[in-house]
C-alpha cells in the first residue's frame, strides 16, 4: 500500500515557455515577419489608391449633378458602387480569414512554429516535464520561477538542430 501511495503522490513537473521571447531570437522569423509586414503594407497601399480614386469619382459626381441628366447620375452612382463592392472583396481577399494575408503567414510562421513545438516537446521528453506552458499566451501564470523557464533551451535547441542540419549538407 505505501508503494501505491507513494507513486500516486509522485510531484508533476512542470515547465514554462515564453513564445515570445523564443520567436524573437530566431532570425527566421523575424526575417518572415519583414515579409509579411512588406507585402501587407504593399496591399495596404493599393486599397488605399482604390478607395482614393472612389473618393474622387464621388466628389467629381457630387460637382457635376446638376449639369447631368438622372439617368447619368444614376449609371455614375451605380458603377461607384460596383467599385466600392469590388474594392471590399479585394480586403477580404487579401485580409480576411482566409485571405492572401492568412496564407502567407501560414506559409512562413507555420515551420517555424513547428520547429519550436518540436524543440519543446523533445525537450519535454528528454527531462520528463509533465506539463510545459506557454507565459506569453492568455494562460494566466500568476507566478513563475525563472528555474523553470525553459525557452533559452528550446532556442539552443533550435540552433543546434540547424548546426546539425548544416553540416550534414556538407
Amino acid at each position: 500500500i505505501l508503494s501505491f501511495v507513494s507513486t500516486a503522490q509522485k510531484a508533476q513537473k512542470i515547465g514554462y515557455i515564453d513564445m515570445e521571447y523564443i520567436l524573437e531570437n530566431i532570425p527566421e522569423y523575424q526575417e518572415a515577419l519583414k515579409k509579411i509586414n512588406a507585402k501587407s503594407i504593399d496591399w495596404q497601399r493599393d486599397i488605399e489608391k482604390q478607395q482614393q480614386e472612389i473618393d474622387n469619382e464621388k466628389t467629381e459626381l457630387s460637382n457635376e449633378k446638376v449639369l447631368l441628366t438622372d439617368d447619368l447620375i444614376v449609371e455614375k452612382e451605380e458603377d461607384i458602387q460596383i467599385k466600392e463592392l469590388q474594392l471590399k472583396k479585394q480586403q477580404a481577399s487579401y485580409f480576411g480569414t482566409e485571405g492572401d494575408l492568412y496564407f502567407l503567414r501560414k506559409q512562413l510562421v507555420k515551420p517555424i512554429q513547428d520547429l519550436v513545438y518540436n524543440a519543446v516537446q523533445d525537450i519535454a521528453a528528454k527531462r520528463k516535464y509533465d506539463f510545459v506552458l506557454d507565459k506569453s499566451s492568455n494562460l494566466i501564470m500568476l507566478y513563475s520561477n525563472d528555474a523553470y523557464d525553459i525557452s533559452d533551451l528550446v532556442i539552443s535547441s533550435i540552433s543546434r538542430a540547424k548546426k546539425v542540419s548544416v553540416f550534414q549538407e556538407k
